[in-house]
């Protein structure tokens, strides 16, 4: 078996596992990094070929804002790089909403997808909200002050997760990035992300934290618009829900992928 370990982030790739395994790629929410995925990487790389890439605006490709386009193509290099063929992909939040544009742009690539956080689609009034939620938090974080409030917040609520020391070291070093809820807003506003999910041939497991009360609206719907949906809650979990619970979190995808995806021989 060919193995290998947990990459050191060459152009911000996270890649951990047997290469020849069944792949997942885990795409991560706007504001965290690729590092938000090392409880769930650190567990299933023992049977998996894990992929965790930097999103545009965010690690080590802070330098641009994100839009979806560049997100796609990080992805389709990802892919192309790092995956034999085919694989799982797993997105949280906007990384939700990339995992999905992606599935539906190259639906042969991904054997399964995963959507958490992400079953609101940003359309009709929802559109108006994502701007406006956009706006503020341009407006918000446009000052120094208030970039580094949200960079604050955002390590102490890791700090409060009880997550390994190691782990939680890695998430907060590897950086926040607030002003990304602002620059990705406009970006998916007015896109019926529903309908593309609609178009992609798969399996897709819609896994939410159960107190996502504004990000949980339409999961249902969500799941209905998909060939093979299923919805599935994680009790006491919040929106950042594979951090809230990550070993339930890390137990429902793998149970997830045994069931859609055929074993590899």
């Amino acid at each position: 078996m060919n193995w290998r370990g947990e990459g050191d982030g060459v152009e911000g790739v996270d890649v951990a596992g047997p290469s020849n395994a069944q792949s997942i790629v885990f795409v991560h929410g706007a504001m965290f990094t690729r590092k938000m995925w090392l409880p769930q990487q650190r567990e299933l790389s023992e049977e998996y070929h894990i992929v965790a890439p930097d999103l545009p605006g965010h690690g080590t490709r802070a330098g641009k804002p994100f839009r979806m386009a560049p997100a796609i193509d990080v992805l389709e290099d990802v892919f192309e790089a790092h995956v034999d063929g085919s694989a799982v992909l797993v997105g949280l939040s906007l990384g939700g909403y990339a995992a999905t544009e992606y599935a539906y742009r190259n639906p042969g690539d991904v054997d399964a997808l995963v959507l958490s956080g992400s079953s609101v689609n940003p359309v009709n009034t929802m559109a108006l909200g994502t701007r406006l939620t956009g706006g503020v938090t341009r407006l918000l974080t446009k000052p120094d002050l208030g970039k580094r409030a949200g960079e604050k917040l955002a390590a102490r609520w890791v700090r409060n997760r009880n997550l390994p020391p190691d782990i939680e070291r890695e998430i907060i070093d590897s950086g926040f990035y607030p002003k990304q809820f602002g620059d990705a807003g406009p970006d998916i506003a007015g896109v019926d992300f529903r309908a593309k999910l609609s178009s992609y041939p798969g399996s897709t497991l819609i896994l939410n934290g159960e107190n996502d009360k504004l990000m949980r609206r339409g999961e249902q719907a969500h799941a209905g618009a998909a060939r093979d949906g299923r919805v599935e809650v994680l009790a006491g979990a919040g929106h950042i829900c594979n951090l809230h619970r990550p070993a339930t979190y890390t137990d429902r995808v793998r149970r997830f992928v045994r069931q859609a995806v055929p074993t590899r021989q």
